[in-house]
């Protein structure tokens, strides 16, 4: 796939976060299950929005009271919408005492248009378990912010929502996933702490000039350790067999299957699920990543792979989402796909981008002023004598 190199950080910016709100509303009502059940709840793979899985969704268990499906985002969009508020208070890097200044709040207070409930509500009463971790340990635990995450089970909760910080750091990397495993002490440890760096340092590699698909894995490869790292390689290698998601679904999840805690049941994880270990990774990063490659960066193909994945599809698509739009700026999202996730979720998608975009510049400015201070303090340390 050819990438315009020459598209603008605002271009990017709004293909990330446009393109993960898109991917969240496609992989939500199919999240769960397995690419043969989706086969046979819709007929064929998914290529667009679909409306719930269950059609009385008030009361379908597991998953009521949520209406998934119909273009509404889930806790994935409104977590990362939440990340930009912070950094549109901050205006500049964050750290996890911004997670307890900043997001907490707005979590707890401040009630937003919940898509999936289709009511005005708090956000906390929409995120889940891993995610209310954050309030309960910050805020009624007062722990040091930096350890909070610690204790938590390890998901993709923290790596679901990192696609900002990758931003503000647009075309450093290593920037991105540094700030990322700051940010996410406050709520994750291990393997899922580290897939939140290696998230946000693949969306800050998708806005190098000219990158590509394979410049982006090269660039999350070099970052990545322990089990992430592995499987992210594992992962790769097979997606590296495949032109289409058709034929690689059941490979890749193979490939990943050492590296997952999860289990083969998505539904019912194993007991060894979401424990602390240097050896596992969490599944969503690395497919992610995969299928951003068997699509070579495509934008709906790397979408439409990853939501007929299954298993936890939104966030997956979420990931694969930010990135390929990063890459490829906002005109790659169907438009008729974010106009109707817009709609139906009674979110502005583009305006959090022009907030970041501008917050993004801010934090260059000073990085720049803070970089030129420490050259001269330096050059005046090395001077001849």
């Amino acid at each position: 796939m050819t990438i315009d190199p020459t598209l603008t950080l605002d271009d990017r910016i709004t293909g990330a976060l446009v393109g993960a709100a898109v991917g969240d509303a496609l992989g939500g009502p199919v999240e769960g299950w397995t690419p043969q059940q989706i086969v046979e709840r819709h007929g064929g793979r998914v290529r667009g929005i679909v409306g719930p899985w269950h059609e009385n969704w008030r009361t379908a268990r597991p998953i009521a009271p949520y209406h998934k499906g119909d273009g509404h985002v889930t806790d994935d969009t409104l977590m990362t919408h939440a990340l930009v508020r912070v950094y549109a208070a901050v205006r500049d890097h964050l750290d996890a005492y911004a997670v307890a200044e900043h997001l907490v709040p707005d979590l707890m207070a401040t009630p937003r248009w919940i898509p999936e409930l289709e009511a005005e509500a708090l956000p906390l009463q929409r995120i889940f378990l891993a995610e209310k971790w954050i309030v309960a340990r910050l805020h009624y635990g007062h722990v040091d912010p930096r350890e909070a995450g610690s204790g938590n089970i390890v998901n993709c909760g923290a790596a679901m929502y990192m696609a900002p910080v990758g931003l503000v750091n647009a075309g450093h990397p290593e920037g991105a996933y540094a700030e990322a495993l700051d940010v996410t002490g406050a709520h994750q440890s291990s393997y899922g702490r580290e897939a939140a760096g290696v998230f946000a340092a693949a969306v800050a590699a998708a806005c190098v000039p000219g990158a590509t698909a394979a410049s982006v894995v090269d660039s999350a490869l070099s970052l990545a350790k322990d089990g992430t790292h592995a499987a992210i390689s594992a992962v790769v290698e097979e997606a590296a067999r495949h032109r289409d998601f058709e034929s690689a679904l059941a490979p890749l999840r193979a490939a990943i299957a050492p590296f997952d805690s999860v289990g083969p049941d998505y539904r019912k994880p194993s007991l060894g699920a979401r424990r602390p270990s240097r050896l596992h990774a969490i599944e969503e990063l690395p497919i992610a990543l995969g299928m951003l490659l068997i699509a070579d960066g495509a934008y709906e193909g790397s979408v439409l792979g990853a939501v007929n994945y299954g298993r936890d599809c939104d966030s997956i698509a979420t990931m694969a989402g930010a990135i390929a739009g990063a890459l490829s700026g906002g005109a790659a999202v169907p438009a008729a796909w974010s106009k109707q996730v817009a709609e139906a979720s009674r979110l502005d998608l583009h305006a959090p981008a022009a907030v970041l975009a501008a917050v993004a510049r801010e934090v260059f400015a000073r990085d720049r002023s803070r970089r030129r201070a420490h050259e001269s303090a330096f050059a005046a340390l090395t001077a001849p004598r």
